[in-house]
């Protein structure tokens, strides 16, 4: 059984040794929480199936350190990238041109890779990193016979927008030229991410679907106050990181100033990257309103999602993990710009009677939100049945099938086995 952060914590390390195997995982964390949530989660997993590894995340996030990680686990922080609504993308602090950046971004990836010298590497989701930042250390990776894997989410994006990404990256190429295996957070039978793809037929026997990625309760660190909310049955409401959480958030709280009845309260958690506008405004709504209470920014949600009766989410990848593990009826607000990854999503979980899902009209161009729709979710939303009842095998299997999958290389000290192999040689 995969271990909390906690008991990583708590427990004795394991001697340190120069032979020990190294993980490394690539994360390039542009936009939201998803990215770094979903690496930290496989980085504590394997270290609480091989103590005596260490792992690195490279990581873009500007919060990476609000999040706790395992003895074993540490992280290289790059200078931050912020993808724009329109699609573009800008340095996130630095006052330097995009290309600056991106150089810089790639010397930092390519030297972190030369000094930990990796025995295996985790890449999230973009096969050459962003804007190609990830090619020359791959190129290293390879001579040095690392192992490589690309972990994918469930979905990505609609087969056409997708080909059309990794045929401009130069991504397909990388697949054949650089990985080993490609592991898939998710089920075959709920969505194939790479299907359709020209040359599937190349890489299909490196594609294993592993399952969802089960998350775990963190015990809570002190000060440990939460809203007076929390005391009873309540509604979490969640739009992950928040940089595109408005809508949903503006919806949840029409529905409560409009229908007075709705019987539970709710609890909405904004996200680190909601402007500081829109959160000023929500706050003014929430404070008129008994049954509704406002949080800035948890790094432990899943506590509050613990505690929660039911959720309201846009669903993205770790969300939907979440409520997937702690068994929570939910609603789905999914975005459908600027991709359709979560309107993907929610539509199959709510096929296979996982969750409830209700589009936002307002980005569909159907019209404007109605409050008293989604009042009556509300109202409808704590008597759905659980996820669990869907009844679907192997759902949250992902963590031990990854470890499982590279014990092989973690096992042993493979850089010592290295070392005696190269002085007989």
């Amino acid at each position: 059984m995969i271990a909390n952060v906690v008991d990583l914590i708590g427990a004795e390390r394991p001697p340190r040794s120069p032979y020990a195997p190294r993980v490394l995982i690539y994360s390039h964390d542009t936009f939201g929480l998803g990215h770094i949530r979903r690496c930290r989660a496989i980085a504590n997993a394997l270290i609480a199936s091989f103590p005596h590894i260490s792992v690195i995340i490279v990581s873009g996030s500007s919060v990476i350190s609000s999040f706790q990680f395992g003895d074993g686990v540490d992280y290289v922080r790059i200078p931050g990238i912020e993808k724009q609504t329109d699609g573009r993308y800008e340095p996130h602090h630095l006052n330097l041109e995009l290309s600056d950046t991106l150089r810089l971004r790639a010397d930092l990836i390519k030297q972190t890779v030369l000094s930990f010298d990796p025995d295996v590497v985790i890449v999230d989701k973009e096969p050459v990193g962003l804007r190609g930042e990830l090619k020359p250390a791959l190129d290293i990776l390879r001579r040095r016979g690392a192992r490589i894997v690309l972990g994918l989410r469930d979905v990505l994006d609609e087969p056409a927008v997708l080909l059309e990404e990794w045929r401009r990256s130069g991504s397909l190429e990388a697949l054949d030229a650089f990985y080993d295996d490609i592991f898939v957070y998710g089920l075959e039978n709920i969505y194939q991410p790479l299907m359709g793809l020209p040359g599937e037929e190349r890489f299909a026997d490196k594609v294993r679907y592993v399952g969802y990625l089960k998350r775990a309760v963190p015990s809570p660190m002190p000060p440990n106050r939460y809203p007076r909310i929390t005391k009873q049955p309540f509604i979490l409401v969640t739009p992950g990181g928040g940089g595109d959480g408005a809508g949903v958030i503006d919806w949840v709280i029409s529905a409560y100033e409009a229908d007075p009845t709705i019987e539970l309260p709710a609890l909405i958690v904004f996200g680190p990257f909601m402007s500081r506008e829109k959160r000023k405004e929500f706050a003014e709504r929430i404070a008129r309103n008994p049954k509704l209470e406002g949080l800035g920014f948890d790094p432990r949600l899943e506590l509050l999602m613990n505690r929660a009766h039911c959720v309201v989410a846009m669903g993205g990848y770790n969300t939907f993990c979440e409520i997937l593990s702690f068994d929570k009826p939910a609603l789905i607000v999914p975005r459908v710009r600027p991709r359709l990854e979560q309107a993907i999503r929610a539509q199959r979980a709510e096929e296979l009677g996982l969750i409830d899902m209700l589009l936002d009209p307002s980005q569909t161009g159907e019209g404007e939100r109605d409050p008293r729709v989604m009042a009556a979710a509300l109202h409808a939303l704590p008597k759905r049945p659980p996820p669990s009842q869907a009844f679907m095998p192997s759902l949250l299997d992902g963590l031990p099938t990854i470890s499982r999958m590279l014990a092989d290389d973690l096992s042993m000290p493979v850089r010592g086995r290295a070392l005696a192999q190269a002085a007989t040689s």
